[in-house]
């Protein structure tokens, strides 16, 4: 039986987070999400994939709730799983209803609001140089 993680939300059972293949079933994850304690602060969060140079977390958000500005070394992509979201970076507006993808370059500055109940998984790249 795998071992309890510490985190934010409720302790989680160590899962594999690197290795040749790793496949996951996203609505399994956003349902466990959305069962932990730490939904009801309005959100919760899961790395699914950490490399030094590579990184996949899915988030979950509670319909109004707020991601404040901030930026990422790597460049990223947000791409909405269930949902609507919208992403202001460097002035600039991007509705993403589910289905929809955007990417930013490194370092802009950008936040995330959910207009509904959402999922939006968060892939982020760092340049050899930069991993960490």
């Amino acid at each position: 039986m795998p071992e309890p993680q510490a985190g934010r939300g409720a302790a989680r059972a160590v899962e594999a987070t690197a290795g040749p293949f790793l496949t996951f079933d996203l609505a399994e994850q956003i349902r466990e999400l959305r069962q932990e304690p730490y939904w009801q602060s309005g959100r919760n969060a899961k790395t699914l994939v950490k490399y030094d140079d590579f990184r996949i977390v899915l988030t979950v958000l509670h319909e109004g709730a707020i991601l404040h500005e901030h930026h990422a070394a790597g460049r990223i992509s947000v791409q909405t799983v269930e949902g609507h979201i919208r992403m202001r970076a460097e002035g600039r507006d991007f509705d993403l209803p589910c289905g929809h993808v955007v990417v930013l370059d490194r370092e802009l500055t950008h936040d995330i609001t959910a207009l509904k109940e959402s999922a939006f998984l968060l892939t982020i790249a760092w340049p050899p140089e930069a991993a960490r």
